[in-house]
């Protein structure tokens, strides 16, 4: 029997005209696509072409749907006095290189489409600085009792911070920090798996109003913290 494909639905309090554009405006995908990055890989820049403009299957602006690359379908809607978006994943392939990613690239998206409906609410054309960090291990941050809404104040790796939580998934925990300029993290937990024995784990950072010297702070602080705690995956 076919694995059935998952989607990920996010409402956000914005126009979908709006929701839309952030599809479709490079310069506003930049404000909510991934993290910043630079390398042998490739940019950020270069992977918003490659996804979103360079191998599009279908882009119909009036119905408002969008699909990329690999079989991945957006579709934005009315809801609610906003708009509502879902993104259907591309079906289980019988690639097993690409089927070992696929979790990943779902969890992935789960960050990016809160970090649209954040930057649409919170920022709307704001640009933003981003930190990203991923390793192994166990959740160490404890905060899977907090629901979306809630209102927090902690010690976050030696830093007062307080804001509230912006999103709860599976696996994921998204939380406004006050002192980043109204900024957003991400936390992600996968538990011990075939493709990750050990457990996986990641945190995606953005920042707003941040000049180069504090967010260098930030990044010293979170990666002296995070490699001791969430170590690299081992080769194998």
């Amino acid at each position: 029997m076919t694995e059935p494909t998952p989607q990920i639905v996010v409402t956000i309090a914005a126009p979908v005209e709006a929701v839309w554009d952030a599809l479709r405006d490079k310069d506003k995908i930049r404000h909510w696509h991934g993290w910043e990055y630079e390398g042998a890989e490739g940019t950020l820049d270069q992977e918003i072409d490659l996804i979103y403009f360079d191998h599009v299957a279908v882009e119909d602006a009036e119905a408002h749907v969008l699909d990329i690359q690999g079989g991945d379908k957006f579709v934005v809607e009315p809801h609610e006095g906003g708009a509502k978006i879902t993104l259907t994943r591309a079906a289980h392939g019988d690639n097993p290189d690409w089927e070992a990613y696929y979790d990943d690239i779902t969890e992935g998206w789960t960050t990016f489409l809160h970090q649209l409906r954040f930057a649409l609410e919170r920022h709307p054309g704001d640009p933003r600085r981003t930190l990203f960090y991923s390793g192994t291990g166990v959740d160490q941050f404890n905060l899977a009792d907090l629901p979306a809404g809630t209102p927090y104040e902690l010690d976050l790796l030696g830093e007062q911070v307080t804001g509230t939580v912006f999103f709860v998934s599976e696996h994921q925990r998204g939380l406004t920090v006050d002192s980043w300029g109204d900024g957003l993290l991400v936390l992600s937990h996968l538990g011990p798996n075939e493709q990750k024995p050990a457990g996986a784990a990641m945190a995606v950072l953005s920042l707003y109003g941040v000049d180069d010297a504090a967010r260098a702070e930030i990044d010293k602080r979170w990666n002296d913290w995070w490699t001791s705690h969430y170590p690299a995956p081992t080769a194998g």
